[in-house]
C-alpha cells in the first residue's frame, strides 16, 4: 500500500477555511490559506498555483536525446534541460508536449510514450509535470516563442548521466526525466 493511499491518511489532512490571492501573475498565483489543522488549530499555508506543464525525452533514432541549453534567470545561469513547456488553458498534456516539442526543439514525433508525473514542490506548488517520451523524430524546425532563445543539442544517455553526476544537470525535471528513462531503457522495473 502507497504511503497516500493509507486508510489513516485522514488523520493528516488540513481543511481549508479561508483564503486570499496574494499576487495573480501571467504564470503563477500566490495565495494564502488558512487551514484548520488536523488537531483542530488553525494555520497558514502559502502556496503558488500553477498550470501544469510537459517534459519530453526526445529519442533520435540513433538513441541520442535532444536537450536545450536555456538561460534560466532566477538562477542566473545556463541550465541544461529537456524539452518542456506549461499546459495552455483548454489544451491536454500530449497537445502540450507535440508543441512544445515543435516549438522549443524544432521536433516532431511520430510515436508518444508516457514516462511519468513529478510534482516538483510539493511543500508551496500545485505545479505536476508530465513526462513523455518522443521518438521516431523529424526535423521540421523550431518556432521559438519571442523573447525566447535556446541552444539544441544532443547527449547520449551516459553523457547525461556524467552530467548529472558532475553537477552540470541540477533541474529537478530533468533529473526525474533522466533517471526514469535510463531506468526504463535498463529494463528495470
Amino acid at each position: 500500500m502507497s504511503a497516500g493511499k493509507r486508510p489513516d491518511a485522514h488523520l493528516l489532512v488540513e481543511t481549508r477555511v479561508d483564503g486570499e490571492v496574494v499576487f495573480k501573475g501571467k504564470l503563477l498565483d500566490v495565495r494564502r490559506d488558512t487551514v484548520r489543522l488536523p488537531d483542530g488549530e488553525l494555520g497558514t499555508r502559502e502556496y503558488i498555483v500553477h498550470p501544469g506543464a510537459v517534459l519530453i525525452v526526445p529519442v533520435q533514432d540513433d538513441g541520442r536525446l535532444v536537450v536545450e541549453r536555456q538561460f534560466r534567470y532566477p538562477l542566473n545561469r545556463v541550465m541544461l534541460e529537456f524539452p518542456a513547456g506549461k499546459l495552455d488553458a483548454g489544451e491536454s498534456a500530449l497537445e502540450t508536449a507535440k508543441r512544445e516539442l515543435i516549438e522549443e526543439a524544432g521536433f516532431t514525433a511520430r510515436t508518444w510514450t508516457p514516462l511519468g508525473t513529478v510534482h516538483t514542490v510539493v511543500s508551496y506548488s500545485t505545479e505536476a509535470i508530465e513526462f513523455f517520451v518522443a521518438e521516431g523524430l523529424a526535423h521540421v524546425g523550431a518556432k521559438l516563442d519571442h523573447g525566447e532563445f535556446l541552444e539544441v543539442i544532443d547527449m547520449s544517455v551516459d553523457e547525461m548521466l556524467a552530467a548529472l553526476d558532475a553537477g552540470d544537470i541540477t533541474d529537478v525535471k530533468t533529473v526525474a526525466a533522466l533517471l526514469l528513462y535510463a531506468r526504463r531503457r535498463c529494463g528495470a522495473r
